[in-house]
């Protein structure tokens, strides 16, 4: 069985994040292919372990994920998109 995740890798400092967006994990590495790389091996990881406790079904269904003929579905993302919201300056630092 397969799932399928949608990733974004940014950069801190001289660490590359790795981020599944739908399942909220993270992991990092020294270029983009290994935060890629230990993302994928985090979330094999993440999701043995909700399976052993018993919360994978509830995991999947709360992250958007449905089961669709051995299948587990992914949510459709229908817009992903950088916004910018201007804050008071009270809230902002120089």
């Amino acid at each position: 069985m397969e799932i399928q995740f949608t990733s974004r890798i940014f950069k801190e400092g001289r660490t590359f994040v790795a981020h599944a967006l739908e399942l909220d994990v993270s992991s990092c590495g020294s270029n983009k292919e290994k935060a890629l790389r230990n993302l994928k091996e985090a979330v094999r990881l993440f999701l043995e372990e909700a399976e052993k406790m018993g919360t994978l079904e509830q995991i999947l269904e709360e992250a958007g994920y449905g089961k669709r003929r051995q299948k587990i579905a992914r949510p459709n993302f229908v817009s992903v998109q950088r916004v910018t919201l201007p804050l008071p300056l009270t809230h902002a630092k120089a």
